[in-house]
């Protein structure tokens, strides 16, 4: 697990809000980030994020920086910072007060990153970095009005120069197909850009532009997958059949859809969604022609978001599903925190 600092000086400060189980915390500290404020209303995901994060970092629990609800923590009371990190929900904005400013978010979560970061500006604290993560539907939501209004507040409001892209997991050595939208916003005083990189060869390098993406590093599901896993995790002979049926109904309404199958040479899976406790049918493995399939353990979900070797899973499998299929994938965001330190904190 990584150092927040300890006893050396941090390289930077970062607030991570709507942190879930931490995959921002893991990334920033990566880099010689220190978590110096977190938020996270979901009572399990809490439980893992302070099992795994109050070792390196105990001050933040300490101090009561580890808050429950960002709507009603003080902007005063959150320390100054470099980075806002910020997996924020998607939500509509009021079309009432178009082009009032960030006025118009008023209600949303959206609205209270804005507040906090203009509350930083007005008292000459601005943070440097906002970096944002959502799902891809963000782009499309309410025809595109949702993402507009996010950037024009960024930029016009706020003043930050903000790169929006969507990247996928699997382009990060994460055997995973996964879409994720990013916005990186600079402070305007620094007059720096913010190159996104899109991938990582095998070597490890950023890959800046989506045409090399064929040097990315290969992934292979079966990387992920424990040798011997609990016969628990085989599904029942009454889900399986289930799956088959459910299957065969959809193809021939001609829809497709179903559950999928992955055998251990398949080079990614589809995405883990917060779902997947239900009945795995996203994500089956291919036990062969003798067995039905399986789920992934836990493990193996850890694996395939990129958490580290001895990250702590301190709840129930049904909950643990739920953390890493709402959570981000570990190497996307330490490859971002990476650029980010060097084309812009350094």
């Amino acid at each position: 697990m990584p150092n927040d600092g300890g006893s050396n000086p941090a390289a930077f400060t970062f607030i991570d809000l709507f942190a879930g189980i931490g995959g921002f915390h893991i990334a920033m500290s990566s880099v010689g980030g220190h978590c110096v404020f977190a938020s996270e209303w979901d009572k399990f995901a809490r439980m893992t994020y302070e099992a795994n994060y109050r070792p390196h970092n105990p001050g933040l629990f300490d101090s009561n920086r580890f808050n429950w609800d960002i709507n009603q923590a003080a902007p005063d009371d959150i320390p100054d910072f470099d980075v806002m990190c910020a997996g924020f929900p998607c939500q509509p904005f009021s079309h009432a007060g178009l082009k009032k400013g960030f006025e118009d978010t008023r209600g949303t979560l959206f609205f209270r990153l804005a507040e906090i970061v203009k509350h930083k500006t007005d008292t000459g604290k601005k943070p440097k970095v906002l970096f944002l993560e959502n799902v891809k539907g963000l782009k499309s939501h309410d025809k595109g009005n949702t993402l507009r209004r996010i950037q024009e507040i960024l930029e016009d409001d706020l003043g930050y120069n903000q790169k929006t892209v969507v990247l996928n997991s699997k382009y990060f050595g994460v055997p995973q197909n996964r879409e994720r939208l990013f916005i990186v916003a600079v402070d305007n005083s620094t007059g720096l850009t913010f190159q996104f990189p899109f991938g990582l060869t095998k070597e490890g390098f950023p890959i800046y532009e989506p045409a090399d993406l064929e040097l990315a590093k290969p992934t292979r599901v079966g990387n992920i997958l424990d040798p011997n896993p609990p016969e628990k995790y085989t599904i029942s002979d009454r889900l399986y059949q289930g799956h088959l049926r459910r299957r065969q109904e959809h193809a021939v309404k001609g829809n497709g859809f179903g559950f999928s199958l992955f055998k251990p040479d398949a080079p990614y899976t589809s995405t883990i969604s917060a779902r997947y406790y239900k009945d795995g049918s996203e994500i089956l493995i291919d036990q062969g022609e003798h067995k039905n399939p399986r789920k992934l353990t836990p493990d193996e979900a850890r694996k395939l978001q990129g958490y580290p070797d001895g990250f702590i899973i301190p709840v129930t499998d049904v909950q643990a599903y739920k953390q890493f299929g709402n959570s981000v994938s570990v190497p996307v965001i330490k490859a971002i925190a990476n650029e980010i330190k060097q084309q812009i904190l350094q």
